[in-house]
């Protein structure tokens, strides 16, 4: 059975860039010290439904009454694809299918950088 991951709520999944252990000029890093930036980098994998927002229209009805409603949300301004810069200490890693991913709140992201169309 294929499994599939999905994100809730203002979450968002992104693959990290993989770091470089070592300097321009050549040094390597000890272990540990990628992890005391900050910041960090990576790709949007997939993003949550967005924010919730109530539907005006469930105020005039009795809590007790049973209706069905649609679920609403106010999208996140992060897509599939972008590139984005977060804040580190934000972000949960986890591990699905032997990939690394960090899922982190919209409000954790800094910066997203989107390939626009055109030439």
């Amino acid at each position: 059975m294929r499994k599939a991951l999905i994100v809730v709520g203002d979450r968002v999944l992104i693959s990290p860039d993989e770091g470089e252990d070592r300097t321009d000029t050549g040094l390597y890093l000890p272990q540990g010290v990628r992890e005391k930036e900050k910041m960090q980098s990576g790709r949007v994998v997939k993003t949550g439904p967005g924010y919730p927002i109530p539907d005006p229209s469930a105020l005039e009805i009795e809590p007790w009454q049973t209706t069905k409603f649609e679920n609403k949300y106010f999208p996140l301004q992060a897509r599939e694809g972008d590139y984005c810069i977060f804040l580190r200490n934000a972000g949960i890693e986890i591990e699905f299918e032997g990939r690394k991913y960090i899922v982190v709140p919209h409000s954790a992201i800094l910066v997203l950088l989107r390939n626009v169309g055109g030439n």
